[in-house]
């Protein structure tokens, strides 16, 4: 998004976690919706994804040159949102 919609933005944050990090997560959800799938299966199709998104020739998938980098493999949601806060605060000239 950084890259192509919003490239003029004060603060770019590329967010990413592991693979496996964001199978576990997704496996919680289906598995909360009592969808039967693992962990491993997921992950697989994230990876394949990821490399498509990474290829493709409109937009791929890559960090805008200035973005901040936000690995939220083992960080919480709040913690994420707290960096993200933190990073928009230094970016404002009051």
């Amino acid at each position: 998004m950084g890259t192509v919609v919003f490239p003029d933005a004060p603060l770019k944050i590329y967010l990413t976690a592991s693979a496996l990090h964001r199978a576990e997560r997704r496996h919680k959800q289906l598995i909360s919706k009592g969808k039967a799938t693992t962990i491993a299966a997921i992950q697989q199709d994230l990876e394949a994804r990821d490399v498509q998104d990474m290829s493709r020739q409109a937009a791929p998938l890559k960090p805008a040159e200035n973005a901040r980098l936000l690995d939220n493999s083992d960080l919480t949601i709040e913690k994420s949102l707290d960096q993200v806060i933190d990073w928009w605060q230094s970016t404002r000239p009051f």
